[in-house]
C-alpha cells in the first residue's frame, strides 16, 4: 500500500511504525506531511520515509491518506487538500471528534474512514473504534481494517455515534487507568511502602488483573467477588469505594468525556 500521512506526531509516528513492522508498506512507497522541520528530520532518518512540509505533494499518487492531525489543525489541512485527493483515495482519519460529514465537506471527498485509536495504540496494544462512508469500498475496509489492526485490535461500527461513545471510555480510558495507579501508588507510599517497590506492586498488579480478565471465563464482578472474602482486607477497602460512590463518579466522568466528545464535533 502507498500510504500519505498528514501529521507526523506520537499517534501517527506509532502508526507509521506499526505499518512498517506488519510490512503493510515499505519506507519508499510511505510519505509524511509535517510542519515541523525538526519532526520531519527525526522520520526520516528513524523510518527512512519520505518526508515533507507540503500534505498537496505527500498525498499526490498514495493509496491511503491517514489524517493524524490536532483537531485545531483539521480545517487548514481540509483547505490544503482540498481538491488534491483523487475520488478513488482513501482518507483515514484518527482526529478525535472529526465528523465524517466534516471530513467529507472539508476536502470534498466521498471514501472517508474515521478511527479512534488510544494510547496503547504505541506497543501495539492498542483498541481501535472505526466506521466507514458506504462508498469506502471492500477492499479499502480491508486497508483500513489491517492498518488499525497492526496497532492492536479494533471494532466497528455501522454507526458513527458509536465512535464518541468509544471515545469515552476506550479513547480516554488510559487516562482512567493512570490516574488510578498514580493513587495507589501514593496511597501505598502513604502506609509505608517505598517509591519504586509500591510502583512495582501497583503496576504489576494492574497488568495481571488486565491479563486475568482477558483469559478467563468469568465476569469482572464475579473476578471481584472471588478475591474478596467476608470480613477481608479486600471488604474493608471495597467498602471505601462504595461510600465514596466510585461507581457514580466513574458514569458521570464517562459520561462527561463523552459529551466533551459530542461538543468537539459539533
Amino acid at each position: 500500500m502507498k500510504i500519505a500521512f498528514i501529521g507526523g506526531g506520537n499517534m501517527g509516528e506509532a502508526m507509521l511504525a506499526a505499518i512498517l513492522a506488519r510490512g503493510l508498506s515499505t519506507p519508499e512507497a510511505v510519505g509524511v506531511g509535517e510542519v515541523s522541520e525538526e519532526r520531519r528530520r527525526y522520520l526520516e532518518k528513524k523510518y527512512g520515509v519520505n518526508v515533507t512540509a507540503s500534505n498537496a505533494e505527500t498525498v499526490d499518487g498514495k493509496d491511503i491518506i491517514i489524517l493524524a492531525v490536532k483537531p485545531q489543525n483539521l480545517a487548514a489541512v481540509m483547505a490544503e487538500l482540498k481538491g488534491c485527493l483523487e475520488p478513488g483515495q482513501l482518507v483515514l482519519s484518527v482526529i478525535a471528534g472529526a465528523r465524517i460529514d466534516t471530513m467529507c465537506q472539508g476536502l470534498d471527498h466521498s471514501r472517508v474512514v474515521r478511527a479512534m485509536p488510544n494510547a496503547p495504540a504505541q506497543i501495539g496494544a492498542g483498541i481501535s473504534a472505526w466506521t466507514a462512508t458506504a462508498e469506502v469500498s471492500g477492499e479499502q475496509r480491508g486497508w483500513a481494517q489491517a492498518v488499525l489492526d497492526a496497532m492492536g485490535k479494533e471494532i466497528y461500527f455501522d454507526n458513527e455515534k458509536y465512535l464518541d461513545m468509544a471515545t469515552a471510555v476506550s479513547g480516554s480510558g488510559p487516562a482512567y487507568f493512570f490516574l488510578f495507579v498514580e493513587a495507589l501508588v501514593a496511597a501505598a507510599v502513604d502506609i509505608g511502602l517505598p517509591p519504586e517497590e509500591a510502583g512495582k506492586l501497583a503496576l504489576e498488579t494492574m497488568r495481571g488483573s488486565g491479563e486475568l480478565m482477558l483469559k478467563s471465563d468469568r465476569k469482572p464482578a464475579e473476578l471481584r467477588q472471588m478475591v474478596t472474602s467476608p470480613g477481608g482486607t479486600t471488604a474493608a477497602a471495597l467498602e471505601q469505594f462504595q461510600k465514596g460512590g466510585l461507581d457514580k463518579l466513574i458514569m458521570e466522568a464517562v459520561r462527561a468525556a463523552y459529551n466533551r466528545a459530542k461538543e468537539l464535533g459539533s
